[in-house]
């Protein structure tokens, strides 16, 4: 009864972290529709507010492995959780934009910290063949996280200060996640007595071959400074190369940016304005779902490697297939952005008299990627309900002033795509008709490339990294990498529509193809399958390959 228990409070551990992960990430699209009213924010200002939890979350995967590692899994999630409950208590209560950035940075640093602790801590304490299922529970969590949040902005879109309601729900699941926290065991690696804490917390789950061996070769837990991360002594290297290579793939392989421009995919297929948002991110977001329970499911059967290699495939397949479709039937993208207190909201007509301003979709994905925290981008940070709405006295589209190439791009688009208002029937009318079919199939391998990373790199990422370092050092070394995600993911952000001016939107999505095919490569040269092996096995099975 109580291994059961065990079992199950580390599956609400691991649920729940990741539903606050995925909500705070999602959640601020809606948040900034009514935050840049009632606090009139500049494009800039807004830039700001979004990447602060992406600060946040970097700064925590500095300093978060120190925690793990010297004060415990459990400890650090508890920490964690406190944490978010003060930043949640900070963005409810804020009245300046500077309380608003000062609460989104802790809410960044606290969610890092979580998902960290929350993937070791879940894989230390179950058994081999159950660990891919509950590690990839995290992930589910996360897809979830970012739906409810979708419902949340949809619900509270026309709330007086909605915002705070938003921001304040958080309070529950994090309040649940310390409860449950509290009644789990400390967590096995870190007592040395490894054999009486067998007994207490992890062997139950395991079967009486596992608990035979442990008895049989007690297991020595080395120290190891950082510095061991790269060097030859227990082939750590080459597992630091493993992780490093993982979570860049992850990011460069371009998930937060495609996910960035669903709305816009899915208004070229014809579905209008306010319908495609809400489409294009709880479509999406369902499908993530139904994906991230697959691998779940099949994370200890077909394996790690498998499901890495399978996806990696799918998602070279699918964003080249976006890259070559655009090349015939071009997307106009434009630098998006929507600022409120605009005083000149009256002339937006004279600054760009060839832009209809009814023409453009009326949600805009904000900076693209900012989705992105973990491998997690909201399906298109679009927001849930039409702008028009909200704004339809003081619709004004600023052009970011060193962006006049785009804006050069994004008008010659417009003027070739007879371009016709969205005022129209839902699907008549659409400026892209003539390519219908191709439309299609760049929605399809959208969808495939969503369902792709989330049964390969968004799970599997963090199960690997969560087995593949020894236990004195794995806390340091899962920040080390989770660092090297966030700047990865703020770089793929910040630089995409600089690329996009560059090379063309279809060069950008057979660069992520390219990308893909070299990640399949990586994965098969370099990652080990680590399915049904106890954790102290794969350290061993590293140890033994140089």
């Amino acid at each position: 009864g109580r291994a059961l228990l065990i079992l199950l409070l580390s599956a609400t551990v691991s649920l729940l972290g990741g539903l606050i992960f995925g909500y705070e990430l999602g959640i601020i699209s809606g948040a900034l529709l009514q935050l840049q009213i009632d606090f009139h924010l500049s494009c800039f200002k807004q830039e700001v507010l979004v990447s602060a939890l992406l600060i946040g979350a970097l700064l925590a995967s500095l300093v978060g492995g120190i925690l793990i590692d010297h004060h415990g899994r459990r400890r650090a999630i508890l920490v964690s959780s406190l944490v978010l409950l003060v930043g949640s208590l900070i963005l409810t209560l804020a009245r300046s934009f500077i309380g608003l950035v000062i609460g989104r940075v802790t809410v960044g640093f606290a969610i890092s910290v979580s998902s960290m602790a929350c993937c070791i801590y879940v894989s230390e304490m179950v058994a081999a063949h159950q660990r891919g299922l509950l590690v990839s529970l995290y992930e589910a969590g996360i897809t979830v996280g970012i739906l409810l949040s979708y419902a949340l902005n949809y619900i509270f879109a026309d709330v007086d200060e909605g915002w705070r309601y938003m921001f304040g729900l958080a309070i529950a699941p994090t309040a649940m996640q310390f409860l449950s926290i509290l009644f789990l065991p400390v967590n096995p690696v870190k007592l040395s007595s490894w054999d009486s804490d067998c007994q207490k917390g992890l062997i139950q789950l395991q079967n009486t071959e596992d608990r035979q061996t442990a008895k049989r070769e007690p297991y020595k837990e080395k120290h190891y400074s950082f510095l061991d991360l790269f060097r030859t002594r227990d082939n750590m290297r080459r597992r630091t190369l493993v992780g490093l290579g993982l979570v860049l793939f992850q990011q460069f392989t371009g998930q937060p940016n495609v996910l960035g421009y669903a709305s816009k995919i899915f208004h070229s297929v014809g579905f209008q304005s306010n319908s495609s948002a809400i489409l294009a991110s709880v479509g999406l977001g369902a499908i993530k779902v139904v994906a991230t329970l697959i691998a779940m499911a099949f994370a200890d059967k077909a394996g790690r490697r498998v499901l890495l290699m399978a996806g990696c495939v799918v998602m070279a397949i699918s964003v080249t297939t976006i890259g070559l479709t655009s090349c015939i039937a071009p997307l106009a993208m434009a630098r998006d952005c929507k600022a409120a207190a605009d005083p000149n909201a009256s002339h937006s007509l004279t600054q760009h008299p060839l832009m209809p301003v009814s023409s453009q979709p009326a949600v805009s994905p904000i900076l693209p990627a900012l989705g992105a925290g973990k491998s997690q981008a909201g399906p298109g940070f679009a927001a849930t309900r039409s702008l028009a709405k909200a704004f339809a006295s003081t619709q004004s589209r600023e052009g970011v002033p060193d962006s006049s190439l785009t804006q050069k791009r994004v008008l010659i688009g417009q003027a070739k795509e007879e371009t016709v208002g969205s005022i129209g029937p839902p699907f008549g009318g659409a400026p892209w008709a003539e390519h219908t079919v191709l439309n299609w199939i760049t929605l399809l391998s959208m969808m495939a490339f969503v369902s792709a990373f989330s049964i390969g790199f968004g799970p599997m990422t963090w199960l690997v990294l969560s087995e593949i370092y020894p236990a004195g050092i794995r806390g340091r070394a899962f920040a080390f990498c989770n660092s090297f995600n966030w700047a990865a993911n703020l770089l793929i952000s910040l630089s995409f529509l600089d690329l996009i001016d560059a090379i063309g939107f279809s060069g950008m999505f057979l660069l992520y193809g390219l990308m893909g095919v070299m990640a399949v490569i990586f994965i098969y040269l370099f990652v080990p399958e680590t399915k049904g092996q106890s954790l102290e096995e794969i350290d061993q099975q590293f140890c033994r390959k140089r």
